[in-house]
């Protein structure tokens, strides 16, 4: 870099200076959006699939599919013949609502291993027993805490009729609460045994645990491998028997909505820092030089060559896209860490400050491509203007 470059970066506002703000703004974009992927990539990899995803399949089951397998009980039996398959656990959706106190209504689902409950009071035990239950800390207005340890009647519906009904009571002991923010499986979910929850799900349907289970089945159920390298074998193991699986793994690494729209964000942020960087070279490089054309041949007549110019100016772009660099990298880097809360509220699950905090790759690709791109930019953009003649052109601007 030409020692001319600093002094004319600072001083002539016709400089490439000029690009900087808009190579700034784009490079806290790209910086942003590496940051929310980050953050969200992050918290899936530590919250989810280290707390077992590795090993988790997800079978599924859909109403009036025939070309889907249901999840009854002889069904779920085959699976379990497998080889690799350790346990499975299935989930039968239903109903708990307040018997005595308060007026929530709260959907149940069967705890399952790909659970992991940020539980703020009292624990969860190895296994759920049939007369326990795990809720929310506070749904609908009503705050569980003070029934924590306690044994509460709540109440489900028993189908009577084709359109009719009654409720049931059942007695549940409250082991646990978590983090109502928590909502894997929707707000307010109560979550109990396999055995209850079928109880409760059978009711509903107006028929015998044993009729439900073999006839109608669970709505979905997870299904626990002994070793990672042995969920792909296992996923088309039980496709080929007719079920719908797929690998829990798979699912969380391509969650849709806002880590899906920041990551497709980024990697199209990549190409257009760098494309709008050398854009912006051409331009601005371009412009420059003419605005200075007759001080650039004034330095020519007195010996600088083109070389020399040319120089000058990627010194100029080299400062401008260096400077842009670390503003965007920094103001990415800040909106990202900003956005942590909110983002653990959209996912669901708890976000860092380390977790929002941009890849070394995506943080090298902030602060270089400005540069690069603009450098490149300049060498293409203030070609015609430094071969003028520069005595004809000093001539022209005396």
């Amino acid at each position: 870099m030409s020692l001319w470059s600093l002094h004319t970066w600072k001083r002539d506002r016709r400089s490439l200076r000029r690009a900087l703000p808009t190579l700034a703004v784009m490079g806290a974009l790209l910086g942003t959006a590496a940051g929310v992927a980050a953050g969200a990539a992050g918290a899936v990899e530590r919250d989810v699939l280290g707390s077992g995803g590795l090993t988790q399949v997800e079978l599924s089951s859909f109403e009036g599919d025939d070309s889907v397998r249901p999840l009854t009980d002889s069904a779920l039996r085959d699976a379990e013949k497998t080889p690799g398959v350790r346990q499975i656990v299935a989930d039968y959706p239903a109903t708990l609502y307040a018997e005595e106190e308060g007026t929530y209504d709260l959907t149940s689902h069967t705890l399952t291993p790909g659970d992991d409950l940020p539980v703020t009071r009292g624990a969860l035990p190895a296994q759920l027993g049939r007369d326990h239950v795990v809720l929310p800390a506070s749904s609908q207005g009503t705050d569980f805490a003070p029934l924590l340890g306690r044994t509460v009647a709540f109440g489900y519906t028993k189908a009577t009729g084709a359109r009719a009904g009654t409720t049931a009571v059942v007695k549940l002991t409250i082991v646990a609460l978590y983090d109502p923010s928590w909502q894997a499986d929707g707000p307010g979910v109560a979550y109990l045994s396999e055995d209850t929850a079928a109880l409760l799900a059978a009711a509903r349907a107006g028929q015998t645990v044993e009729d439900f289970r073999g006839q109608e089945g669970a709505q979905s159920a997870v299904v626990v491998v002994g070793h990672q390298e042995q969920v792909a074998g296992v996923v088309k193991s039980l496709q080929g028997d007719g079920f719908s699986a797929s690998a829990v793994s798979d699912r969380v690494r391509n969650l849709p909505g806002l880590f899906g729209a920041a990551d497709l964000a980024m990697r199209i942020g990549v190409l257009v820092l760098a494309l709008g960087a050398v854009w912006l070279g051409v331009v601005r490089a371009a412009d420059s030089a003419r605005a200075r054309i007759g001080q650039f041949a004034i330095l020519r007549i007195l010996g600088y060559g083109r070389g020399e110019l040319r120089r000058i100016l990627l010194g100029e772009a080299a400062l401008s896209g260096g400077v842009a660099g670390i503003l965007g990298a920094a103001v990415g880097t800040g909106v990202s860490v900003v956005l942590a809360g909110p983002l653990s509220e959209v996912l669901g699950l708890p976000i860092t400050v380390a977790d929002a905090l941009p890849g070394p790759g995506w943080a090298a690709a902030v602060l270089l491509l400005p540069g690069v791109g603009l450098a490149a930019g300049t060498l293409l953009g203030s070609r015609d203007v430094l071969r003028r003649d520069p005595y004809l052109t000093a001539r022209a601007h005396s």
